[in-house]
């Protein structure tokens, strides 16, 4: 009996101590945001991947969001490199006296394709078959020279889990877009892309989102009290 407890005490001596650690579970925090407003969200055009900065409306809501989360613990800060993501989160991160820590390739908008730069209204006129597809039934919408919504889902939720897993226990900020967020929020939650309108996101809105046990968490959805209003559509009627 003494060899075998004096085995297990040596056993246990080798183990390092994080070991035990690990054994707890992590509650990891995920900031999800999307940017400020641009001229082409003001003037209803498809944007994806042209590079749009923020227009005077938007800089001012990143400066309302960086009010808002000043006082707020973050511990690292990730962005689209996209100019509109760029300045939204670094107008955060500069009240927390932190660098953004790197952009992800991976975090850039929906690829519209040769939709891209067109008003939303000139697309319904001349591709009203497509644009009822991508209206009615985006998980089947494939835009012409662009990409799916189950191909920015992929990359969008490769990025959060290599952030997740970089940043185990921490408050993570990710500056964003709109169709991204929403295709993640849809698999995160696995509800499937034809209900992918099923997840909003105005400028600058906040979502947390917590990580426990292997399960995802909702805390708090396209909330933009911060701009002055509970809802985009409230403020739109009060406009």
């Amino acid at each position: 009996m003494r060899k075998i407890l004096s085995a297990l005490v040596i056993v246990l001596l080798l183990i390092p101590l994080n070991a035990f650690a690990a054994d707890k579970s992590e509650v990891t925090t995920v900031i999800l945001v999307r940017h400020g407003e641009t001229d082409y969200n003001r003037q209803r055009r498809f944007q994806g991947l042209k590079d749009m900065p923020l227009n005077e409306t938007g800089i001012n809501q990143a400066r309302l969001l960086a009010e808002r989360l000043k006082d707020v613990q973050i511990d690292v800060f990730i962005s689209s490199p996209m100019r509109r993501a760029v300045a939204t989160t670094k107008a955060v991160a500069e009240l927390h006296n932190m660098p953004i820590a790197y952009t992800d390739e991976r975090l850039v908008e929906l690829n519209y394709g040769d939709w891209a730069g067109e008003y939303k209204a000139d697309i319904a006129e001349q591709y009203p078959k497509l644009h009822y597809v991508w209206k009615n039934k985006p998980h089947k919408m494939k835009f012409p020279n662009g990409e799916t919504l189950k191909q920015v889902q992929a990359r969008y939720r490769a990025a959060l889990d290599e952030a997740v897993a970089k940043y185990p226990g921490k408050t993570i900020f990710i500056g964003a877009h709109s169709k991204g967020n929403m295709a993640l929020l849809c698999e995160l939650f696995d509800v499937g892309l034809d209900h992918f309108y099923f997840f909003p996101q105005d400028n600058t809105c906040i979502n947390v989102l917590q990580y426990e046990g292997g399960k995802w968490h909702v805390v708090l959805l396209n909330s933009v009290d911060h701009l002055g209003y509970v809802y985009e559509g409230e403020h739109k009627r009060a406009a």
